[in-house]
């Protein structure tokens, strides 16, 4: 983390993943952890500091095309930036997944399930 103040839930930054630029928020701080050991310090901090490093919830205000790193890690990887400058860099470490379909439905795909 390379930031001036210090983050609390509810930062809204920039992140960058792969090729996309989305905005995103900080729902909640999970944990902090030891940046070499990754043991856990502290559960629910307040806020992280400039040199801490910890595990938080995001949320995208767009649909955004992420998997963990775990499973592919080109798509695992993303910076997080505000003020034009890097901030924070991390692997994401699971998705929640929301229900297709919802989206908008392209004439040629309208046509396709007509044939059906």
């Amino acid at each position: 983390l390379n930031h001036p103040g210090q983050i609390c839930a509810g930062y809204a930054p920039v992140v960058d993943c792969h090729t996309a630029h989305i905005a995103c928020k900080f729902l909640t701080l999970v944990k902090k952890i030891d940046r070499r050991s990754g043991k856990e310090l502290e559960d629910n901090p307040q806020h992280v500091k400039s040199g801490d490093a910890a595990i938080v919830e995001m949320k995208a205000q767009k649909a955004i095309c992420v998997e963990a790193f775990a499973e592919y890690a080109p798509l695992g990887r993303f910076a997080v930036r505000d003020m034009k400058q890097t901030v924070a860099v991390g692997v994401i470490k699971s998705v929640k997944k929301r229900e297709g379909g919802s989206g908008k439905v392209t004439k040629a795909a309208q046509k396709v399930q007509k044939k059906k």
